[in-house]
């Protein structure tokens, strides 16, 4: 499926331009998937700037390192930190309770995902290709039943993590991706000008009925 292309100059410029559209879904009171990671830190506190009023919307996590809140290494304290922290608090916050075992923890997140119906995701992509937690050539890939898994730790931190399964995350309305840095030059390249590939799972990723797009600094998109 087609991916709208967004490249500009700097990573500042990206993520205001994530930040502007994570800004018009809370306004339009909408359900939005998050990432973690150190990528979009910038734009969450951009899009507090942006817009302060998130009451109406809902959020939700993509993946969830499997630690406490309160931990350094957790996506949920990030977003508190970067984001909820200046904004009108959502009516909904649909945490990933982390601090559970792996198992219960996706247990529990799948079950609160039943039903969700998800307006906007936003997505990351690492070097190696990974999205969200789910990491190249891994089992679950393949998941087409559950909306929310438990994944091992491929990466720093190695701690297990609970993620999104590809049929959740394309279930969105609107995939939004936001990419930055010539480490991810080659990964990008194999995400949105390739052909799908679990070597690559952000190849994977797309709105099954509605719009992905990519945000990317002109260092990112170097090999597109």
């Amino acid at each position: 499926m087609t991916v709208e292309l967004v490249v500009v100059p700097t990573a500042e410029e990206a993520a205001r331009e994530a930040a502007q559209r994570l800004a018009q879904a809370a306004f339009a009171g909408s359900a939005i998937a998050l990432a973690g990671g150190s990528t979009p830190r910038r734009a969450y506190e951009l899009a507090a700037q942006i817009e302060r009023d998130w009451s109406r919307a809902s959020i939700w996590w993509g993946d969830e390192r499997c630690v406490p809140p309160d931990d350094p290494r957790s996506n949920y304290l990030l977003v508190q930190e970067a984001l909820l922290a200046g904004v009108d608090r959502p009516r909904e916050v649909h945490r990933i309770p982390g601090e559970l075992d792996p198992t219960a923890a996706a247990d529990a997140y799948d079950r609160e995902l039943d039903g969700a119906e998800l307006d906007l995701v936003l997505l990351g992509l690492g070097p190696d290709g990974h999205t969200a937690s789910l990491f190249p050539n891994a089992p679950t890939l393949d998941e087409r039943f559950r909306r929310a898994v438990e994944t091992e730790a491929r990466l720093e931190p190695f701690v297990p993590r609970v993620t999104m399964t590809i049929p959740a995350l394309a279930s969105a309305a609107d995939v939004l991706f936001l990419v930055t840095g010539a480490e991810k030059a080659d990964a990008a390249g194999r995400a949105f000008a390739g052909a799908p590939d679990p070597a690559t799972p952000a190849s994977l990723v797309r709105s099954a009925e509605g719009k992905t797009a990519a945000v990317l600094d002109s260092a990112a998109a170097e090999r597109i």
